[in-house]
């Protein structure tokens, strides 16, 4: 069976989610090979071999960690060589779009961003995509080289598969462009306890209703009763309400969680684009036209007000 390429997205060793969603989705159209680069990168063999990994190649140098992405698509580059896979899976973050990128331009390939699907077909991977901010779903293939895809979070399930996950170290040469730009300092993003929002299997989302900062603390106390994370529509970041970290949208960031609650969100086609491959939308709006309605799998009208803590304190009373 061919070989799938599968960069991994870990932190010193800890294997994010979304790799192990891809080792799923490599799964259906190959034999998972994981790409794990620097500090901790042998110590995600363990977890990527119990979710089908056959093999783990690593590599470790200070130039992942110390100069931008050129060093870390120098090595997916020298994986591909040593591989020759079907295909090459990256996560669709900021950085592993940027990666396929520039791996696709390198190898002459073509490449599709975003896929929130990836099924085997008779000449090649075949991708879902949604277009034009989420009006359409298409399918899409490769036809030249071999498929560069980054995968959206939450895209498939993570399903454990035990393989042998044997690990092996890559030989890696950098190129005169990998140390060009170089990281000269690094801040700590502050933790608030929650998901990452790309990731989240649930999102709570306030909008224009929720009507203040201070009352983001409505939305805040719902997400944690579900174990959210929190988002935000442009209206709420535009105001200074929330964070821009935050949006959810064209011009914020893209989610595609299990469950997306939206709460005083107009739903303009801006806001859609970010979140409407969500599996299951639930809206609250007291305006019954509000086009937010014309999306959802469940709709309430009402307002957030006395709907939402309600709603958190129902669930806080069934969690016991």
């Amino acid at each position: 069976m061919a070989e799938v390429l599968v960069y991994v997205d870990h932190v010193d060793g800890a294997v994010r989610k979304p790799t192990l969603e891809l080792l799923t989705l490599a799964r259906r159209i190959g034999d998972p090979v994981a790409l794990a680069l620097g500090a901790g990168a042998e110590g995600t063999a363990t977890v990527l071999a119990e979710h089908g990994a056959t093999r783990v190649l690593t590599a470790d140098a200070a130039e992942f960690a110390d100069y931008l992405v050129v060093p870390k698509v120098d090595a997916l580059q020298a994986a591909y060589a040593a591989v020759s896979p079907a295909a090459v899976l990256v996560p669709s973050s900021a950085e592993g779009k940027e990666i396929a990128a520039r791996l696709a331009l390198r190898i002459g390939s073509g490449i599709i961003t975003d896929a929130t699907d990836l099924t085997a077909g008779e000449e090649g991977p075949v991708a879902t995509q949604s277009a034009f901010a989420a009006s359409y779903t298409t399918t899409t293939r490769v036809t030249k080289g071999t498929p560069v895809i980054t995968v959206k979070p939450n895209s498939a399930p993570v399903e454990p598969a035990p393989a042998a996950g044997t690990v092996e170290t890559l030989a890696v040469s950098f190129g005169e462009q990998a140390t060009g730009t170089k990281i000269v300092s690094r801040t700590p993003r502050e933790s608030t306890g929650r998901p990452e929002l790309t990731e989240a299997a649930i999102v709570v989302s306030g909008g224009r209703g929720v009507n203040g900062s201070e009352n983001f603390a409505i939305i805040e106390a719902l997400a944690d009763s579900l174990g959210a994370a929190v988002g935000a529509s442009r209206a709420a970041v535009d105001a200074g309400w929330y964070p821009h970290t935050n949006q959810v949208g064209q011009t914020g960031k893209s989610v595609s969680p299990q469950l997306y609650i939206a709460n005083g969100i107009s739903g303009a086609i801006q806001h859609r684009a970010g979140m409407q491959t969500s599996k299951t939308i639930v809206a609250v709006n007291k305006d019954a036209e509000a086009p937010i309605f014309d999306l959802v799998d469940y709709g309430i009208v009402g307002d957030l007000f006395d709907v939402v803590p309600q709603l958190t304190q129902e669930i806080n009373t069934r969690k016991g």
